[in-house]
C-alpha cells in the first residue's frame, strides 16, 4: 500500500489497528481493544513498539522525531493516531 498524507482520522486509526496487528504482539487483538486501552498492558512490548513504529513510518512516510520517542506517545491507538496527525500537520 502506498504511503498517503491526506488520510480521514476514521482512517488513520484503521491503518494504526492493522500495524498493531501484525506488529504489535497483543494478547488482545487490536480491534478487541479500545482506543483508549494502554497497550502495554495488553501484551504490547517495547521491542513490538519499536516494530509499530517502523512499519507506522514506512506506511505514512513520516519520521517520528526523538521527542516523540516515549512510551506516551505509542500508548494507545489514539495517542498513536494524534502524534500521526501532528506529523502530518507539521509537514
Amino acid at each position: 500500500m502506498a504511503p498517503v498524507k491526506e488520510e480521514k482520522v476514521e482512517d488513520i486509526v484503521v491503518t494504526v489497528r492493522g500495524i498493531l496487528e501484525a506488529y504489535g504482539r497483543l494478547g488482545d487483538g487490536p480491534l478487541e481493544v479500545s482506543d483508549d486501552d494502554d497497550l502495554y498492558d495488553v501484551g504490547m512490548t517495547s521491542h513490538a513498539s519499536v516494530d509499530v513504529m517502523l512499519a507506522l513510518e514506512g506506511r505514512f512516510d513520516l519520521e517520528f522525531p526523538e521527542e516523540m520517542l516515549r512510551r506516551e506517545v505509542f500508548q494507545t491507538v489514539s495517542s498513536i493516531s494524534n502524534a500521526i496527525q501532528e506529523l502530518f500537520k507539521g509537514e
